[in-house]
């Protein structure tokens, strides 16, 4: 667990509207999960797009909880298009989605316990069941939907422990994935634990992740829109980002 917001000053990191960010590859995510594992103690991953910025931004508690991840990923073209104006580009984006089944990969390599909390009723397990088939030997060893209050996180928390999970994926959105970590973090036993939105959704198959050719595109949030038209409250953050890191640089 990094000690505070400082402690990401001492990463190589950009920052965008004072969220600080990791300049990381996938690659590189990937090697300081292992190291986190290995560590034995708790660490907190945040993939920040441009939704969550603007949150962090508006939001105090939450932009504290992302200063003192152990890493911030660069997941989304705003964050992209931030870094090359500040003349310090990420390399690729490095979003949760990908983070996440590469780590069931991984799973299915080194054998790493993976527990999948959040979404709907269900959509947890099926995700799960559909990334043991893709991955044989993944080890999934529990899942948990999203759909409960905050008075019981200790409880929900206690059940994800009994499992023994080195990972933990989250999937109950912004702010409320993250601050579930931070809270339960010395409850769950889990050694790395990730906030990735609607990630489940994707791997049961309830929704569609873009076609290659509009991820290609950076259209992604308008795929995202026709499929879902709620999510054009989040998409809308999108300008809200850009006036806001234009403004920070006059």
């Amino acid at each position: 667990m990094a000690t505070s917001g400082l402690a990401a000053e001492k990463r190589d990191c950009i920052r965008i509207l004072d969220v600080a960010i990791d300049r990381t590859t996938m690659a590189n995510t990937l090697a300081k999960v292992e190291s986190y594992i290995a560590s034995g103690k708790p660490h907190l991953i945040v993939t920040a797009d441009a939704a969550s910025v603007v949150i962090a931004h508006r939001n105090p508690e939450f932009k504290k909880i992302v200063n003192g991840a152990d890493l911030v990923t660069p997941d989304g073209n705003g964050i992209v298009w931030a870094s090359k104006r500040q003349g310090r580009p990420v390399e690729q984006r490095v979003s949760g989605v990908d983070i996440a089944e590469k780590l069931c990969a991984l799973s299915a390599k080194s054998g790493y316990r993976i527990y999948f909390l959040g979404a709907a009723p269900g959509v947890a397990a099926l995700a799960a069941e559909n990334l043991m088939l893709k991955y044989p030997g993944c080890q999934i060893v529990g899942s948990h939907d999203g759909y409960f209050s905050q008075d019981t996180d200790e409880s929900v928390a206690a059940e994800i422990a009994a499992a023994k999970p080195d990972i933990l994926l989250v999937a109950m959105g912004m702010p409320r994935q993250e601050q579930f970590i931070r809270k339960t973090e010395n409850i769950t036993g889990a050694k790395v634990a990730m906030g990735v939105g609607g990630t489940f959704d994707v791997f049961s198959g309830k929704t569609k992740r873009a076609p290659k050719l509009v991820q290609k595109l950076k259209l992604e949030w308008f795929w995202r829109v026709l499929l879902n038209p709620k999510k054009a409250s989040k998409v809308m953050m999108l300008p809200t980002f850009v006036f806001a890191v234009l403004k920070e640089k006059q």
